[in-house]
């Protein structure tokens, strides 16, 4: 088989060497990501439930979905849910499997809800998904076209669409910092000495020459935090905590604003109940957040699509994204002379998966390093990539895979 592969230099600036780059993470307890986690939850399940049933991943498509703001009355100490959050997964699905013999029809409602609930439930500590959430689930038949251009007969699944996927490598120091500053406020270990931090953490980052500045929004739980002096006093902590994972992933000056909204002369707080802004009418949509590499990143070239709820088999609107971003890493740390590298491949609808209209690789080099000496590897890590490619499709379904 023969490839479309191009490989070439890329004539710009060095990420670290521009005067500004911004970064953006939201977190786990984010209405965005909610979206995006309880899709992915119910296209897990799928995958799981068909191919138990029926020995293979059916045709689905559950990339639709809404998360609408409930209303909520929370107070220091205290505060109540008044009006529930709604979470809403919608698209296609084989609801039905006739196999000569007899029908069966699957149990898409089911299925779903009960994913979605534990994703919930694993994601909150205070949110009670029996009182505080109404999930909703609206997932259809699947159109014959698109089944039938899964189900053919042939050992590499076909594209289902004409799509790209975007990854690079290596990520900036200020990307690093973006990503670890909300994983560490979500870690079990925060949560242990300061209970008081929700789960809805955004993180932007900004970084002008050398200079970083952190704006972080922390929902803080209500219930825990008895006055204003006490949520104070965790609004310090948490920008001493972050200062100090700071010195340990660059060396820039680091400036920290945590929830810069706050006004206490008017008495205005991000007080939630339950520990993210969703209570209170913030909404999330799916594919608004994150992407592959946890992060939003305007100074990257980056894909629009959503990889949360596409199925992992053909939809190469998620495969080639995750593809992208593992094969840029694995070039830029097996093949030396790499400063950074971009990789962008592009599908054909109904041609294998593995064998794409295009891919291309932009490499920023080390001084002294030309093309001619490692475009041979870098194209041999694609062939490779591409080649296992049905590797990625398990990862996804295993759940071994960040996708957002």
């Amino acid at each position: 088989m023969r490839r479309t592969i191009s490989v070439e230099k890329a004539f710009q600036k060095p990420i670290e060497e521009r005067e500004v780059e911004i970064v953006e993470r939201k977190g786990k307890g984010h209405p965005d990501y909610i979206s995006d986690g309880s899709a992915e939850a119910v296209s897990r399940a799928l995958c799981l439930f068909y191919r138990e049933k029926f020995g293979t991943v059916l045709h689905y498509n559950v990339d639709k979905g809404l998360v609408v703001g409930g209303k909520a009355h929370p107070v220091f100490g205290g505060g109540k849910i008044i009006e529930p959050i709604n979470v809403i997964v919608a698209g296609r699905a084989v609801t039905e499997v006739f196999d000569g013999k007899k029908s069966t029809t699957v149990p898409i409602d089911t299925v779903s809800t009960d994913a979605i609930r534990v994703f919930l439930r694993e994601s909150f500590r205070f949110l009670d998904i029996d009182k505080h959430v109404v999930i909703k689930c609206m997932i259809k038949q699947g159109s014959s076209d698109l089944i039938n251009v899964f189900n053919r007969d042939t050992i590499m699944p076909l594209a289902n669409d004409s799509s790209f996927g975007v990854g690079f490598a290596p990520l900036s120091q200020l990307e690093r910092l973006v990503f670890e500053t909300e994983q560490y406020l979500n870690s079990p270990k925060l949560k242990k000495v300061l209970p008081e931090v929700g789960e809805d953490i955004k993180v932007m980052g900004l970084r002008k020459d050398k200079n970083i500045r952190l704006t972080v929004a922390a929902a803080i739980v209500s219930g825990l935090t008895p006055d204003k002096d006490h949520y104070l006093n965790v609004k310090e902590e948490i920008k001493n905590r972050i200062a100090d994972l700071a010195t340990k992933t660059t060396g820039k000056p680091v400036e920290i604003y945590v929830n810069a909204a706050d006004n206490p002369k008017t008495g205005s707080f991000y007080l939630t109940v339950t520990g993210t802004s969703a209570e209170q009418g913030d909404d999330g949509n799916t594919g608004r957040g994150n992407r592959v590499n946890g992060l939003i990143t305007p100074f990257r070239p980056m894909s629009l699509e959503a990889t949360a709820g596409k199925n992992p088999v053909n939809h190469v609107g998620k495969l080639y994204n995750l593809l992208a971003k593992l094969t840029a890493e694995k070039m830029y740390n097996e093949v030396k002379g790499i400063k950074e590298v971009y990789v962008k491949i592009l599908s054909k609808i109904s041609m294998p998966i593995d064998e794409p209209a295009m891919a291309h690789v932009q490499l920023i080099l080390d001084k002294g390093v030309t093309l001619k000496q490692i475009s041979n590897d870098v194209s041999g890590i694609l062939d490779e990539q591409l080649n296992g490619i049905r590797k990625v499709t398990d990862m996804i379904i295993d759940g071994k895979a960040m996708l957002f």
